[in-house]
């Protein structure tokens, strides 16, 4: 069962002016329309999609008489967006390790420093 958001697979089966009929893998045909094929301006569906071409996009909307609406540009927002993220985890880790470590140094020396100085005292 297809739900909003779910990421699908299917074929272009159709070119209009305002966008392409998807057959997806369970025969069902979903609409990507023209305004969610890309973030690029796209003037002519035939510019960016072709019949037979196999697409992978997001589901937006189901309408209550089952026509699925569909979206490359946003599926391709999600996954930008989840490179995103995976690249901050990423530079925060390296942060935190660093951080760790230059703490360890400094307890480290201030142990030594006061090693010494019982010796000396």
């Amino acid at each position: 069962m297809i739900e909003v958001n779910d990421i699908v697979e299917g074929s272009v089966v159709g070119i209009t002016k305002f966008g392409a009929f998807i057959e997806l893998e369970d025969g069902k045909k979903g609409l990507i329309h023209i305004s969610e094929i890309s973030n690029q301006f796209v003037k002519d569906v035939n510019d960016f999609l072709k019949v037979d071409d196999k697409v992978k996009a997001k589901v937006i909307h189901i309408s209550d008489d089952g026509k699925i609406d569909l979206s490359i540009k946003r599926l391709n927002e999600d996954e930008e967006y989840l490179e995103k993220l995976e690249k901050s985890k990423a530079m925060f880790e390296q942060k935190l390790n660093k951080f760790l470590k230059q703490s360890q140094d400094r307890l480290t020396d201030l142990k030594k420093h006061q090693e010494n100085k019982r010796k000396f005292h």
